[in-house]
């Protein structure tokens, strides 16, 4: 039975670290997780490793499938500092690679943004991501589809 307060108050990283313990004793994977939540992969991960928040029924639905304490699903529901983990510069390869497109691309992405839509962003809190396999005879492809509202510059 889970209960609203904590016997004690978990951090961000405590939590995930559990959570990732959690995953692998269990031999999970994300998706099942999220399937448990009823949220989507890339955001039930997200929150799990401090990158965002849960409510606090899909906070207890992740840690009673994983087995986890009521103070995982507690810390779960509180807000996340986003990026805080981030280093300045990666050093995971994976983490790395996606600086890189930044690196390379980004003015190109924020030059065909702003021609196709004027001055503005792209949201990454209205916003939602899905990661694919895509399998090719040379060589398994990753796709990945970032949907973020459009959000022009305020004029006044």
């Amino acid at each position: 039975m889970f209960i609203d307060q904590p016997e004690f108050a978990m951090n961000k990283f405590q939590t995930a670290e559990s959570i990732l313990a959690a995953k692998a004793a269990k031999k999970t994977t994300w998706a099942a997780i999220a399937r448990a939540a009823g949220l989507s992969e890339v955001y039930v991960t997200s929150a799990c490793l401090g990158e965002n928040a849960l409510g606090l029924a899909e906070a207890k639905k992740v840690a009673k499938f994983l087995g986890l304490k009521p103070a995982v699903a507690a810390a779960l529901t509180t807000p996340a500092t986003k990026g805080e983990a981030a280093p300045t510069v990666p050093k995971e390869p994976l983490a790395y690679r996606f600086q890189e497109i930044i690196y390379v691309y980004g003015r190109t992405m924020k030059e065909l943004i702003e021609e196709k839509f004027g001055p503005g962003i792209m949201s990454a809190i209205d916003f939602t991501m899905d990661i694919e396999k895509v399998p090719d005879p040379k060589g398994d492809r990753v796709k990945i589809t970032m949907n973020g509202k459009f959000l022009a510059y305020k004029k006044w």
